[in-house]
């Protein structure tokens, strides 16, 4: 017998997250096609690449606008667990694409590193200062957000980088503007695109242990095991299986043996006192228990289907 348990959850503002993105996505358009310009005008392969990771961002921020607008939609007969993951789906994208753009900005600051020439460092200092105040704006908007949703998260952290790289190419304009020290372009490049592979990796990981339906790092299946046990009437715990759907639900679906041949009332008043205890000790706010009464099956915690 299944049972589906949810407790209050803290829910964001949806048109305001949506106005924040469609914001931030504007202001990226602005940077990119800015900076494109500027960095074939002038030469620098680090504005150029700056320009890359903005259009990254256009991409990454449009597919997570995209994705909060599908999680909003309800369930059907067909999907019965609406589009809650589209969220999570986006927050994989974004952050592989953070790395795919990396690789790419290495290949092409090694290659400059063997092909220094000078750049017009005057268009460099302007066009990053430019890509500081929007992606610092950006990111403000964005930050609440990201404290509480993946997929908010990946696309503060897109912006977030791309701010910090703007800094980065704006200490390199002023360098190669009063020592003509060209080669710093290729190192700022290098240096932005280590950074992207270092923020995108963990985002990709968690967004990985979602999809793949694993269990979350913070809860330990032998401890809930224990805790059930403690239960009058519950004989064994069993076929366990917990995953995260998204940011907000958290599910644990398991078999219970119990010592006696119970009736459905007294099920419910157990099944009761255990979504209680993994909810308030676990964070666990969907249960699905299959209740047995000698019922011969594997009765090892994890059992693979």
């Amino acid at each position: 017998m299944g049972h589906n348990h949810a407790h209050g959850h803290q829910h964001n503002h949806p048109d305001l997250k949506g106005r924040n993105l469609l914001i931030s996505i504007l202001l990226n358009i602005i940077i990119t096609v800015a900076q494109v310009i500027g960095g074939l005008v002038s030469g620098s392969l680090s504005l150029l690449s700056d320009a890359l990771h903005n259009f990254s961002d256009v991409l990454s921020l449009i597919v997570s606008y995209i994705a909060a607008i599908y999680a909003k939609k309800e369930a059907s007969t067909n999907k019965t667990f609406g589009y809650k993951r589209a969220e999570i789906i986006a927050a994989f994208v974004n952050s592989a694409s953070l790395i795919v753009v990396a690789i790419i900005l290495i290949k092409e600051a090694v290659e400059r590193f063997f092909d220094t020439h000078p750049i017009q460092s005057n268009i460099v200092i302007w066009l990053s200062l430019l890509g500081i105040v929007a992606n610092g704006l950006s990111v403000l908007l964005l930050k609440k957000d990201a404290n509480t949703n993946m997929n908010m998260k990946s696309a503060y952290l897109h912006l977030l980088t791309d701010m910090l790289a703007s800094v980065a190419v704006l200490i390199g304009g002023l360098v190669m503007k009063f020592y003509e020290l060209y080669w710093v372009d290729a190192l700022l490049t290098l240096c932005i695109a280590f950074y992207l592979i270092y923020v995108g990796y963990d985002l990709l990981k968690t967004s990985t242990r979602v999809l793949m339906l694993f269990t979350p790092n913070t809860i330990e299946i032998n401890k809930i095991v224990e805790a059930l046990h403690k239960i009058d009437t519950i004989k064994n715990v069993h076929h366990v299986h917990i995953w995260q759907l998204n940011e907000d639900e958290v599910h644990l679906e398991a078999h219970i043996d119990f010592d006696t041949d119970i009736r459905l009332s007294e099920f419910d008043a157990i099944l009761e006192k255990i979504e209680e205890e993994v909810f308030h000790k676990f964070g666990i706010n969907h249960v699905n228990i299959q209740p047995e009464y000698d019922k011969i099956d594997n009765k090892q915690i994890i059992v693979q289907d």
